[in-house]
């Protein structure tokens, strides 16, 4: 894989059963970039390696006043040079497109669940964890999967080394080949509260991030009423946990490193001084002296490889693992997938855990009192299976669930316009080119949303001359907009891909009652015949429904046509009026004294 051919036409199916068999699974998919590092990395540290060699061919040549062995020293060196400037070159390159390669993995992974999911999945993870999977977290993953390849690189040339050691210079080799294993896991014992600093660090760095995107989010509620000095505070306040936690694990790693100096360090003055006893006894030459120590020099470097492969996998494992618990979220049961693939959804859409049933072809208003119950229950209408007892599925469409249904299908019956819809920037011929039945235009759904004003707006914001409303580009998230003109827009958008159900949640709270009117008018006329499903409070969208239902306690406790539940119901009169149920009860009962007066009379 090379990056010129990225995105990946599939990143594949994750093993998400933990955070180290994610990591395995992802080195699995790149497992010819990783071999192909791996061996322009023995090249060079092979290079490197067999550098001392030359050096020391040429030390005895220059003892032995040999010219000829000089010069074939001098071209080796040449050549050595040659070898170690192409291969690091190489394994740079094919390194550095193994940790982009697997980032573009996973987080195409992550986008493919985000689209899955949609808005259920910041209610089934904190928005400050996705935020950090998708930034920080890739990055970490990516570190060890570059460098895992110079880990193995690093290992296979250190083998090699020591056991050619023990065959060019038994007594030294001997030496080496056990000092550098002790070397190695010298730090194993460090490694376990390094990895539990860091996990803590990791973990306030989390929450400080989860709360600047709730501060950020909320920043003018936070300016309205004068909090916004409060939440800056507490923010800062977590921002010095982080940095503390930082420093404490930067401590450990420090120690560390520090080890890696001192006892390579300290196996070379035993090694020199070992050589240089050897050499006196006349056992070994000068030349061979000077190899062993050059050798033992260059066993340095990759021991570093092993400290940055410990440290890479202490900090990666988490991430992976938290990357794995998003990734292992599903809509659907496992075992259920492809079972309804093919089948026509239609007829009456209705939702187990509440008892909410919205006929086919009409349009049914819900009134609930919690927002949170309204959002949750949008969700399941939409797909998304009950946060509830197992065994509870998602609505039925036509007595199909619809969480068993694969997701481009139950996308394609039913569509669930959330209460803070998203407008992406664009001309707005864009934002309304979306699949389609193609049975409803832009223009109607335009009139239905009663954009009319919208389209003025953007007609004169138009940079060209031709004052074409929909070749005027709407800014991101649709920024230059009123409230108003980004939630009707968001409404024709849903209204012209025409599906089988149309699920919205509060698509008229940001408008005025002479335009919701019209509105509720124009989407009862447009939606004839459609399932239409509308989460609202407002009288003049439920005076304009064919039924009513009113959830209370998660429950559908009431049905019928608006003035019906407003004559019988309190608690729905409560809630639609905004008046306490002692007022209405109140009054209830003087204009039931006041007409049976008026019968006896």
């Amino acid at each position: 894989m090379q990056i010129r051919d990225l995105p990946y036409t599939d990143p594949g199916i994750p093993d998400v059963r933990s955070g180290p068999r994610f990591l395995l699974w992802l080195g699995r998919n790149q497992l010819s970039g990783q071999l192909k590092a791996m061996l322009w990395g023995v090249l060079h540290m092979a290079a490197v390696a067999v550098f001392p060699v030359a050096v020391g061919f040429a030390v005895q040549a220059v003892v032995d006043r040999s010219g000829a062995r000089l010069a074939m020293a001098g071209g080796l060196m040449a050549l050595l040079g040659a070898l170690t400037a192409l291969g690091d070159t190489m394994l740079h390159r094919t390194a550095v497109t193994n940790w982009i390669t697997a980032a573009a993995r996973v987080q195409q992974l992550l986008a493919r669940k985000t689209a899955e999911l949609g808005s259920a999945l910041t209610r089934r993870v904190a928005a400050g964890e996705v935020v950090a999977v998708s930034t920080g977290d890739v990055e970490k993953i990516g570190w060890f999967v570059e460098a895992l390849s110079r880990f193995a690189s690093a290992a296979v040339t250190t083998l090699a080394v020591c056991v050619a050691l023990v065959i060019y210079q038994p007594a030294l080799g001997l030496v080496i080949a056990i000092g550098v294993p002790v070397l190695t896991l010298a730090v194993l014992p460090l490694l376990p509260p390094a990895t539990k600093r860091a996990d803590e660090q990791r973990e306030k760095a989390g929450r400080a991030t989860e709360l600047a995107s709730d501060t950020v989010a909320g920043l003018r509620v936070l300016r309205g009423i004068g909090g916004e000095e409060l939440f800056l505070t507490r923010y800062r306040r977590a921002s010095q946990e982080v940095r503390k936690a930082a420093v404490r694990s930067a401590r450990m790693w420090a120690l560390i490193a520090a080890v890696q100096v001192a006892l390579p360090g300290l196996l070379l003055i035993a090694v020199v001084w070992y050589g240089v006893g050897l050499a006196q006894d006349g056992r070994i030459g000068v030349g061979e002296l000077v190899t062993v120590y050059g050798v033992v020099t260059f066993l340095l470097f990759p021991l570093r490889q092993f400290e940055e492969i410990a440290m890479a996998y202490s900090f990666s494992r988490p991430s992976a693992q938290r990357a794995a618990r998003v990734l292992a979220l599903r809509r659907t049961d496992p075992s259920t997938d492809g079972e309804a693939r093919g089948m026509v959804l239609t007829g009456d859409l209705y939702d187990p855990e509440s008892g909410l049933l919205a006929p086919a072809g009409l349009l049914t208003t819900v009134v609930c009192g919690d927002p949170d119950v309204a959002g949750r229950l949008a969700d399941r209408l939409g797909g998304h299976a009950a946060e509830g007892p197992e065994g509870v599925p998602s609505a039925l469409l036509g007595g199909v669930a619809l969480d068993e249904v694969p997701l481009d299908e139950a996308r394609a019956a039913v569509l669930v316009q959330d209460k803070d819809p998203v407008l992406t920037s664009g001309t707005l011929a864009e934002l309304l080119d979306v699949p389609s039945s193609g049975a409803v235009d832009a223009d109607a759904a335009l009139g239905a949303a009663q954009c009319k004003d919208v389209l003025a707006a953007l007609a004169q914001a138009s940079v060209d001359d031709s004052g074409d409303p929909m070749r005027t580009r709407i800014t991101e998230r649709g920024r230059s907009l009123s409230g108003g003109q980004r939630q009707r827009l968001a409404l024709a958008r849903s209204l012209v891909t025409d599906p089988e159900v149309l699920v919205l949640d509060e698509p008229t709270s940001a408008v005025d009652s002479h335009t919701e009117a019209r509105i509720a008018e124009g989407v009862r006329s447009l939606r004839e015949g459609r399932t239409t499903v509308v989460f609202s409070s407002s009288p003049l969208l439920l005076d304009r429904a064919d039924r009513v239902v009113f959830v209370r306690d998660g429950r559908a406790a009431a049905v019928g046509t608006h003035r019906e539940l407003l004559r019988d119901d309190s608690a729905y009169r409560a809630v639609v009026t905004r008046e306490p149920d002692e007022e209405l009860g109140t009054e209830l009962a003087e204009l039931k004294k006041t007409e049976h007066i008026e019968e006896s009379a």
